[in-house]
Protein backbone atom coordinates (compact mmCIF):
# COMPACT_ATOMS: atom_id res chain seq x y z
CA UNK A 1 0.00 0.00 0.00
CA UNK A 2 1.18 3.73 -1.10
CA UNK A 3 2.37 5.54 2.19
CA UNK A 4 -0.34 8.69 2.92
CA UNK A 5 0.93 12.08 3.86
CA UNK A 6 -1.30 12.90 6.68
CA UNK A 7 -1.48 17.04 8.00
CA UNK A 8 -3.03 17.36 11.00
CA UNK A 9 -5.26 20.56 12.11
CA UNK A 10 -5.15 22.18 15.51
CA UNK A 11 -8.66 20.47 16.82
CA UNK A 12 -7.95 16.99 15.77
CA UNK A 13 -4.89 17.22 17.82
CA UNK A 14 -6.69 18.89 21.29
CA UNK A 15 -9.81 16.53 20.80
CA UNK A 16 -7.48 13.09 20.25
CA UNK A 17 -4.08 13.67 20.83
CA UNK A 18 -3.72 9.82 19.72
CA UNK A 19 -4.57 10.41 16.78
CA UNK A 20 -0.93 10.84 16.07
CA UNK A 21 0.16 7.17 16.68
CA UNK A 22 -3.41 5.82 14.92
CA UNK A 23 -2.53 7.74 11.34
CA UNK A 24 0.91 6.60 11.59
CA UNK A 25 -0.62 3.27 11.91
CA UNK A 26 2.80 1.69 13.04
CA UNK A 27 5.26 2.75 10.16
CA UNK A 28 3.11 2.80 7.18
CA UNK A 29 2.50 6.79 6.83
CA UNK A 30 4.00 10.12 7.67
CA UNK A 31 2.04 12.56 9.65
CA UNK A 32 3.10 16.35 9.83
CA UNK A 33 2.65 19.41 11.52
CA UNK A 34 2.41 22.91 10.18
CA UNK A 35 4.58 25.31 12.25
CA UNK A 36 1.24 27.34 12.66
CA UNK A 37 -0.19 24.78 14.42
CA UNK A 38 2.40 24.68 16.99
CA UNK A 39 1.83 28.35 17.29
CA UNK A 40 -1.68 28.00 18.10
CA UNK A 41 -1.23 25.36 20.53
CA UNK A 42 1.38 27.25 22.27
CA UNK A 43 -1.33 30.18 22.87
CA UNK A 44 -3.65 27.62 23.80
CA UNK A 45 -1.80 26.77 26.73
CA UNK A 46 -2.95 29.85 28.23
CA UNK A 47 -6.26 29.11 27.80
CA UNK A 48 -7.94 28.18 31.34
CA UNK A 49 -10.48 25.70 28.93
CA UNK A 50 -8.09 23.72 27.30
CA UNK A 51 -4.33 24.75 28.66
CA UNK A 52 -4.29 21.87 31.07
CA UNK A 53 -5.02 19.15 28.14
CA UNK A 54 -2.78 21.26 25.68
CA UNK A 55 0.46 20.87 28.07
CA UNK A 56 -0.45 17.62 29.34
CA UNK A 57 -1.57 16.13 26.42
CA UNK A 58 -1.19 17.05 23.18
CA UNK A 59 2.33 18.32 23.73
CA UNK A 60 4.02 15.44 25.30
CA UNK A 61 2.44 13.27 22.48
CA UNK A 62 3.82 15.12 20.41
CA UNK A 63 7.10 15.39 22.01
CA UNK A 64 7.30 11.99 21.56
CA UNK A 65 5.95 10.74 18.24
CA UNK A 66 7.67 11.20 15.35
CA UNK A 67 5.74 13.55 13.31
CA UNK A 68 7.78 16.11 10.79
CA UNK A 69 7.14 19.86 11.58
CA UNK A 70 7.08 21.91 8.57
CA UNK A 71 9.84 24.54 8.43
CA UNK A 72 9.65 27.94 10.54
CA UNK A 73 11.22 30.24 8.35
CA UNK A 74 8.09 30.08 6.20
CA UNK A 75 5.19 30.37 8.41
CA UNK A 76 6.90 33.44 10.39
CA UNK A 77 7.05 35.13 7.16
CA UNK A 78 3.15 34.48 6.80
CA UNK A 79 1.19 37.77 7.78
CA UNK A 80 -2.41 36.42 6.72
CA UNK A 81 -5.04 37.40 10.65
CA UNK A 82 -6.34 33.93 9.84
CA UNK A 83 -4.71 31.17 10.82
CA UNK A 84 -6.59 28.81 9.00
CA UNK A 85 -5.16 30.40 6.12
CA UNK A 86 -1.40 30.17 6.86
CA UNK A 87 -2.00 26.64 7.71
CA UNK A 88 -3.72 26.09 3.96
CA UNK A 89 -0.18 28.44 2.54
CA UNK A 90 1.91 25.93 4.57
CA UNK A 91 0.31 22.65 3.19
CA UNK A 92 0.69 24.37 -0.44
CA UNK A 93 4.35 25.97 -0.55
CA UNK A 94 6.56 23.62 2.15
CA UNK A 95 3.80 20.28 2.64
CA UNK A 96 4.55 16.61 1.26
CA UNK A 97 3.41 15.40 -1.99
CA UNK A 98 -0.27 14.50 -2.05
CA UNK A 99 -1.04 15.79 1.66
CA UNK A 100 -4.24 14.80 2.92
CA UNK A 101 -5.42 17.58 5.49
CA UNK A 102 -7.08 16.11 8.46
CA UNK A 103 -9.58 18.52 10.43
CA UNK A 104 -13.12 18.55 11.97
CA UNK A 105 -13.16 22.04 10.90
CA UNK A 106 -15.86 22.48 8.30
CA UNK A 107 -14.86 26.17 7.13
CA UNK A 108 -11.56 24.78 6.98
CA UNK A 109 -12.63 21.39 4.64
CA UNK A 110 -13.96 23.82 2.48
CA UNK A 111 -11.39 26.03 1.84
CA UNK A 112 -8.93 23.26 1.44
CA UNK A 113 -10.80 21.76 -1.74
CA UNK A 114 -11.32 25.22 -2.97
CA UNK A 115 -7.05 25.14 -3.46
CA UNK A 116 -7.30 21.18 -4.49
CA UNK A 117 -5.82 19.78 -1.22
CA UNK A 118 -7.62 16.29 -0.50
CA UNK A 119 -9.06 17.04 2.96
CA UNK A 120 -10.53 14.71 5.64
CA UNK A 121 -12.29 14.40 9.00
CA UNK A 122 -11.12 12.46 12.04
CA UNK A 123 -13.29 9.88 11.91
CA UNK A 124 -12.83 8.92 16.10
CA UNK A 125 -14.03 12.44 16.82
CA UNK A 126 -16.80 12.18 15.23
CA UNK A 127 -19.38 9.65 17.53
CA UNK A 128 -22.60 8.48 16.49
CA UNK A 129 -24.31 11.96 15.86
CA UNK A 130 -26.34 13.44 18.86
CA UNK A 131 -26.60 9.38 20.62
CA UNK A 132 -27.79 11.65 23.87
CA UNK A 133 -30.68 13.32 21.85
CA UNK A 134 -31.55 9.57 19.69
CA UNK A 135 -31.36 7.46 22.49
CA UNK A 136 -33.94 8.87 24.59
CA UNK A 137 -33.78 6.52 27.12
CA UNK A 138 -36.98 4.56 26.48
CA UNK A 139 -36.47 1.81 24.01
CA UNK A 140 -40.05 0.56 22.01
CA UNK A 141 -41.79 -3.04 21.57
CA UNK A 142 -39.99 -5.48 19.83
CA UNK A 143 -36.61 -3.69 19.96
CA UNK A 144 -33.42 -4.93 21.70
CA UNK A 145 -33.43 -4.39 25.59
CA UNK A 146 -31.21 -1.87 27.09
CA UNK A 147 -30.55 -1.79 31.37
CA UNK A 148 -32.09 1.35 32.93
CA UNK A 149 -34.16 2.13 30.24
CA UNK A 150 -37.90 2.03 30.11
CA UNK A 151 -41.01 0.87 28.23
CA UNK A 152 -44.25 1.31 28.24
CA UNK A 153 -46.74 -1.35 29.70
CA UNK A 154 -50.76 0.26 29.10
CA UNK A 155 -49.48 3.63 29.97
CA UNK A 156 -47.19 2.70 32.82
CA UNK A 157 -43.39 3.16 32.83
CA UNK A 158 -41.56 0.31 33.37
CA UNK A 159 -38.03 0.63 33.83
CA UNK A 160 -35.63 -2.09 32.87
CA UNK A 161 -33.46 -2.79 35.83
CA UNK A 162 -30.63 -5.09 36.66
CA UNK A 163 -32.61 -7.23 39.29
CA UNK A 164 -35.54 -7.19 36.74
CA UNK A 165 -38.77 -4.92 35.44
CA UNK A 166 -40.02 -2.56 37.66
CA UNK A 167 -43.43 -0.71 37.14
CA UNK A 168 -43.03 3.12 37.97
CA UNK A 169 -46.76 3.54 39.18
CA UNK A 170 -45.86 6.15 42.15
CA UNK A 171 -45.12 10.09 42.19
CA UNK A 172 -41.82 11.25 43.74
CA UNK A 173 -42.22 14.01 45.99
CA UNK A 174 -38.56 14.94 47.50
CA UNK A 175 -37.74 18.11 49.48
CA UNK A 176 -41.11 20.16 48.41
CA UNK A 177 -40.69 19.29 44.92
CA UNK A 178 -43.61 17.18 42.90
CA UNK A 179 -42.72 16.21 39.02
CA UNK A 180 -44.65 18.31 36.69
CA UNK A 181 -44.79 15.36 34.15
CA UNK A 182 -43.72 11.81 33.90
CA UNK A 183 -40.53 12.30 32.61
CA UNK A 184 -40.02 14.43 35.54
CA UNK A 185 -41.08 11.77 38.10
CA UNK A 186 -39.12 9.13 35.41
CA UNK A 187 -35.57 11.53 36.02
CA UNK A 188 -36.02 11.49 39.87
CA UNK A 189 -36.29 8.00 39.71
CA UNK A 190 -33.14 7.08 37.70
CA UNK A 191 -31.52 9.66 40.35
CA UNK A 192 -32.75 8.15 43.26
CA UNK A 193 -32.36 4.19 41.99
CA UNK A 194 -29.69 2.72 44.82
CA UNK A 195 -28.33 0.73 41.74
CA UNK A 196 -27.76 3.22 39.49
CA UNK A 197 -24.42 5.48 40.26
CA UNK A 198 -23.95 7.48 36.84
CA UNK A 199 -27.35 9.15 35.24
CA UNK A 200 -27.06 11.50 32.68
CA UNK A 201 -30.01 14.08 31.39
CA UNK A 202 -30.38 15.37 28.14
CA UNK A 203 -32.90 18.29 27.68
CA UNK A 204 -33.42 21.83 26.44
CA UNK A 205 -33.87 24.79 28.64
CA UNK A 206 -36.80 24.95 30.92
CA UNK A 207 -37.20 21.56 31.62
CA UNK A 208 -35.86 21.50 35.29
CA UNK A 209 -33.28 19.18 34.96
CA UNK A 210 -30.70 20.91 37.04
CA UNK A 211 -33.73 21.74 39.66
CA UNK A 212 -34.25 18.05 40.21
CA UNK A 213 -31.16 17.49 40.63
CA UNK A 214 -30.68 19.60 43.30
CA UNK A 215 -33.68 18.44 44.94
CA UNK A 216 -32.24 14.77 44.79
CA UNK A 217 -29.26 15.80 45.87
CA UNK A 218 -30.26 17.64 48.90
CA UNK A 219 -32.76 14.25 49.73
CA UNK A 220 -29.51 12.16 49.57
CA UNK A 221 -27.45 13.96 51.05
CA UNK A 222 -29.31 16.00 54.14
CA UNK A 223 -32.56 13.97 54.66
CA UNK A 224 -32.25 10.21 53.37
CA UNK A 225 -31.49 7.82 56.26
CA UNK A 226 -28.66 5.25 56.22
CA UNK A 227 -27.36 7.06 53.32
CA UNK A 228 -23.41 7.02 52.33
CA UNK A 229 -23.58 10.70 50.59
CA UNK A 230 -22.12 13.55 53.38
CA UNK A 231 -20.78 16.16 50.44
CA UNK A 232 -22.51 18.00 47.06
CA UNK A 233 -20.22 18.41 44.40
CA UNK A 234 -21.32 21.13 41.78
CA UNK A 235 -19.07 20.61 39.00
CA UNK A 236 -19.47 23.20 35.77
CA UNK A 237 -16.98 24.16 32.78
CA UNK A 238 -16.49 27.72 32.43
CA UNK A 239 -17.34 28.91 29.29
CA UNK A 240 -18.01 32.65 28.31
CA UNK A 241 -20.64 33.61 25.72
CA UNK A 242 -19.77 37.01 24.33
CA UNK A 243 -17.04 39.20 25.31
CA UNK A 244 -14.83 37.76 28.26
CA UNK A 245 -15.44 39.46 31.84
CA UNK A 246 -11.51 39.41 32.29
CA UNK A 247 -9.85 38.84 35.71
CA UNK A 248 -12.34 38.12 38.64
CA UNK A 249 -11.47 38.63 42.27
CA UNK A 250 -12.07 36.73 45.28
CA UNK A 251 -12.00 32.59 46.38
CA UNK A 252 -13.17 29.99 44.26
CA UNK A 253 -16.53 30.50 44.89
CA UNK A 254 -16.57 34.29 44.19
CA UNK A 255 -15.11 33.76 40.93
CA UNK A 256 -17.46 31.23 40.14
CA UNK A 257 -20.17 33.23 40.79
CA UNK A 258 -21.06 34.77 37.34
CA UNK A 259 -21.20 31.47 35.99
CA UNK A 260 -23.88 29.45 38.60
CA UNK A 261 -25.80 32.70 39.63
CA UNK A 262 -28.75 30.52 38.68
CA UNK A 263 -26.97 27.34 41.02
CA UNK A 264 -27.98 29.67 44.16
CA UNK A 265 -31.19 31.16 43.02
CA UNK A 266 -32.52 27.39 42.66
CA UNK A 267 -30.91 26.15 46.43
CA UNK A 268 -32.46 29.03 47.90
CA UNK A 269 -35.86 28.43 45.89
CA UNK A 270 -35.59 25.15 47.32
CA UNK A 271 -34.18 26.25 50.58
CA UNK A 272 -37.65 28.46 51.04
CA UNK A 273 -39.76 24.89 49.95
CA UNK A 274 -37.72 23.04 52.81
CA UNK A 275 -34.93 24.66 54.92
CA UNK A 276 -31.87 23.13 54.14
CA UNK A 277 -29.54 25.17 56.38
CA UNK A 278 -26.67 23.12 56.99
CA UNK A 279 -25.42 24.15 52.70
CA UNK A 280 -25.43 27.38 53.98
CA UNK A 281 -22.48 28.76 56.30
CA UNK A 282 -24.90 31.48 58.00
CA UNK A 283 -28.59 30.61 57.22
CA UNK A 284 -30.09 32.89 59.16
CA UNK A 285 -28.26 35.97 56.89
CA UNK A 286 -30.05 37.85 54.13
CA UNK A 287 -26.75 36.65 52.22
CA UNK A 288 -26.73 33.04 51.97
CA UNK A 289 -23.38 31.45 51.27
CA UNK A 290 -22.36 28.08 50.59
CA UNK A 291 -20.61 25.93 53.44
CA UNK A 292 -18.07 24.39 51.56
CA UNK A 293 -18.22 21.55 53.98
CA UNK A 294 -21.35 20.40 52.58
CA UNK A 295 -21.96 22.55 49.23
CA UNK A 296 -18.68 22.34 46.95
CA UNK A 297 -18.78 24.16 43.30
CA UNK A 298 -15.66 23.47 41.33
CA UNK A 299 -14.62 24.29 37.91
CA UNK A 300 -13.63 21.59 35.94
CA UNK A 301 -10.08 22.55 35.80
CA UNK A 302 -9.52 22.24 39.66
CA UNK A 303 -11.03 18.19 39.46
CA UNK A 304 -7.71 16.88 38.43
CA UNK A 305 -5.64 15.44 41.29
CA UNK A 306 -8.89 14.87 43.28
CA UNK A 307 -10.24 11.93 45.16
CA UNK A 308 -14.31 12.40 45.02
CA UNK A 309 -15.69 9.97 47.99
CA UNK A 310 -18.89 9.69 50.12
CA UNK A 311 -20.72 12.54 47.74
CA UNK A 312 -23.26 13.14 44.99
CA UNK A 313 -21.59 15.22 42.19
CA UNK A 314 -23.68 17.33 39.78
CA UNK A 315 -22.22 18.00 36.40
CA UNK A 316 -23.95 20.96 34.47
CA UNK A 317 -23.64 21.77 31.40
CA UNK A 318 -21.62 18.63 30.14
CA UNK A 319 -21.78 19.33 26.75
CA UNK A 320 -19.02 21.55 27.39
CA UNK A 321 -16.70 19.03 28.22
CA UNK A 322 -14.63 18.01 25.83
CA UNK A 323 -14.05 13.78 25.60
CA UNK A 324 -10.65 14.17 27.73
CA UNK A 325 -12.16 16.42 29.97
CA UNK A 326 -14.88 13.89 31.04
CA UNK A 327 -12.73 10.96 31.17
CA UNK A 328 -10.19 13.30 33.67
CA UNK A 329 -13.92 13.75 35.57
CA UNK A 330 -15.14 10.70 35.82
CA UNK A 331 -12.09 8.93 36.45
CA UNK A 332 -12.02 10.99 40.10
CA UNK A 333 -15.03 9.26 41.60
CA UNK A 334 -14.67 7.24 44.07
CA UNK A 335 -16.28 5.01 46.36
CA UNK A 336 -19.64 5.90 47.41
CA UNK A 337 -20.64 8.26 44.73
CA UNK A 338 -23.71 9.62 42.57
CA UNK A 339 -22.78 10.99 39.58
CA UNK A 340 -26.06 13.83 37.91
CA UNK A 341 -24.55 14.96 34.27
CA UNK A 342 -26.77 17.59 33.03
CA UNK A 343 -26.67 19.26 29.65
CA UNK A 344 -27.92 19.89 26.04
CA UNK A 345 -26.19 18.70 23.33
CA UNK A 346 -28.01 21.51 21.03
CA UNK A 347 -26.12 24.26 23.04
CA UNK A 348 -22.87 23.40 22.54
CA UNK A 349 -20.54 27.35 23.86
CA UNK A 350 -16.63 25.37 23.68
CA UNK A 351 -15.69 26.88 20.43
CA UNK A 352 -13.91 23.40 20.07
CA UNK A 353 -16.67 21.33 20.58
CA UNK A 354 -19.82 20.22 18.20
CA UNK A 355 -23.16 18.78 18.85
CA UNK A 356 -21.78 15.64 18.55
CA UNK A 357 -18.29 15.56 19.70
CA UNK A 358 -18.59 16.53 23.45
CA UNK A 359 -18.89 15.24 26.98
CA UNK A 360 -22.18 14.64 27.44
CA UNK A 361 -22.67 12.39 23.96
CA UNK A 362 -19.26 10.21 24.13
CA UNK A 363 -20.88 9.42 27.93
CA UNK A 364 -24.36 8.19 26.40
CA UNK A 365 -22.26 6.34 23.28
CA UNK A 366 -19.43 4.66 25.77
CA UNK A 367 -21.72 3.89 28.42
CA UNK A 368 -25.43 2.72 26.95
CA UNK A 369 -26.02 -0.59 28.48
CA UNK A 370 -23.65 -0.64 31.69
CA UNK A 371 -26.15 -1.82 34.63
CA UNK A 372 -24.87 1.19 37.02
CA UNK A 373 -25.69 3.78 34.26
CA UNK A 374 -28.71 5.11 32.75
CA UNK A 375 -29.55 7.85 30.38
CA UNK A 376 -32.79 9.59 29.63
CA UNK A 377 -34.12 12.32 27.38
CA UNK A 378 -36.38 14.95 29.67
CA UNK A 379 -39.52 16.34 28.18
CA UNK A 380 -42.91 17.05 28.27
CA UNK A 381 -45.15 20.52 28.04
CA UNK A 382 -44.67 22.58 30.64
CA UNK A 383 -40.90 24.15 30.88
CA UNK A 384 -39.53 27.41 32.67
CA UNK A 385 -42.56 29.76 31.99
CA UNK A 386 -44.51 30.83 28.69
CA UNK A 387 -41.95 32.66 27.19
CA UNK A 388 -39.37 29.47 26.92
CA UNK A 389 -42.26 27.95 25.81
CA UNK A 390 -42.90 29.58 22.67
CA UNK A 391 -39.18 30.13 22.21
CA UNK A 392 -38.66 25.79 21.88
CA UNK A 393 -42.46 25.03 19.79
CA UNK A 394 -41.12 27.76 17.41
CA UNK A 395 -37.65 26.42 17.28
CA UNK A 396 -35.99 30.02 17.56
Amino acid sequence: MPVKHFVLDTNVLIENPKCISTLRNGQDNQVYVPYTVLTELDKLKKDARVGHIVAQAVLAILADEYVTVFPPDFAQDLNDECLDDRILKEVLHVGPEDPILITNDRILQIKARVFGIPCEGYRDSEPFRSESQLYTGFVEEGEQPVLNAFTWDQGTPVLNGATGPKPISYQHEIWGVKPRSVYQNLALELMLNEGIDLVSIQSEAGYGKTFLALAAALYLVLEKKDNPYRKIYLVKPVVEIGSKMGFLPGDIEEKMLPYVRYIHDLCLKLHDARPANRIFLEPDTERLKFNPKKFDIQPIAFIRGMNIENAVVIVDEMQNLSRGETRALLTRMGENVKCICLGDTRQVDNPYLNESNNGLNWVVKKLKGYKNYAHMVLKGDRSRGPITDIVLKSKL
